[in-house]
């Protein structure tokens, strides 16, 4: 089965970071992941989440509100 990721954040530069840590992570691991990034506002709030950048792995939220480094992304997807 394919991971699922969602970057969730309205386009600013911590979300790009995110979104480019994940990438690195994915490359570092080598899984394959279905990657979405989320910048619209009202699809955002659908998750209900108050902070944001938001990583979300299968459809759980591991991290709100700050950039987590390749590290923490690649110990993320390999529990």
């Amino acid at each position: 089965m394919k991971t699922d990721i969602k970057v969730l954040g309205p386009g600013c530069n911590k979300c790009k970071l995110m979104y480019g840590n994940v990438q690195e992570a994915l490359q570092q691991t080598g899984m394959e992941a279905h990657i979405t990034k989320i910048e619209d506002m009202q699809e955002i709030m659908k998750y209900d989440v108050l902070t944001t950048p938001v990583l979300m792995i299968n459809g759980v939220a591991k991290v709100k509100g700050r950039v987590p480094d390749v590290k923490e992304i690649v110990d993320l997807l390999t529990q």
